[in-house]
């Protein structure tokens, strides 16, 4: 009785709780069931299909890091991107003296229209799980949603560029793997590189916080440029024309 008073009050507000055992299930999921993300890798990597990627929302590139161990098994050129500060340290750190690894302190948004992301305090984050670390986003709602504190949040300035810029900047004429984890953010960033690059590696990004809207969207636009897709837990594998050939069944 007493959680549905809470989450009628919290839609009052605009906000929407997630069920823990819901996202706990999907975790528990990914981490037992055979087809799952670092099993999707290893057979790219094994093909030699992975020699490039952009990671975006890299976190410290440790904590539930999915591509750490086969950039560094198979010295894969990429370009990892954190816009909050201390997980950029720490990022930087834990790839510290690889010459093929770019490490690139900002945030990716269309018409760099974000300057600002809701984080839990550094002050707070001990009270947390470590899936808190990750859960670093443009809009308050989503941290609230996931059970933090509204006192415990802080709001960062953060450094934003154009998925075009960061091309741009560090010259990539070839990529291999687009992988965006934003919470909630991604689908705008997969819509923009689709539209406004000529570039068409496999795209890997989280849609379970996307606005439903938007991502209904996202998905006629994969399906008008030939896409295909299907979806690991919590992440949507999307093969270009190009690529399907990788698929198996």
């Amino acid at each position: 009785m007493k959680n549905k008073i809470i989450k009628k009050i919290s839609g009052l507000f605009g906000y929407k709780l997630v069920e823990k055992d819901y996202i706990k299930n999907i975790r528990t999921l990914s981490t037992n069931s055979s087809l799952n993300i670092k099993n999707f890798l290893e057979n790219l990597c094994r093909k030699k299909q992975l020699n490039s990627l952009i990671q975006i929302g890299a976190n410290d590139g440790k904590r539930f890091d999915e591509l750490n161990y086969f950039i560094k098994k198979y010295k894969i050129k990429s370009v990892l991107v954190e816009p909050i500060d201390i997980y950029f340290n720490e990022l930087k750190n834990n790839y510290s003296n690889l010459e093929y690894v770019k490490i690139e302190n900002s945030a990716i948004s269309v018409d760099n229209e974000i300057a600002y992301l809701f984080a839990v305090n550094d002050e707070y984050i001990k009270k947390y799980d470590e899936h808190v670390k990750g859960l670093s986003s443009f809009d308050i709602k989503h941290l609230i949603k996931h059970g933090v504190k509204k006192k415990h949040i802080e709001k960062k300035k953060i450094t934003s560029q154009t998925i075009l810029s960061l091309i741009d900047k560090y010259n990539i004429k070839e990529l291999d793997l687009l992988y965006v984890d934003t919470e909630g953010y991604d689908g705008k960033i997969v819509y923009e590189f689709v539209v406004k690059t000529k570039l068409k590696p496999i795209i890997i990004f989280e849609y379970i916080h996307i606005e439903n809207k938007f991502f209904s969207k996202l998905i006629n636009l994969l399906n008008e440029e030939k896409f295909k897709f299907f979806s690991i837990n919590e992440n949507l594998i999307c093969y270009p024309p190009n690529k399907d050939f990788l698929l198996e069944y």
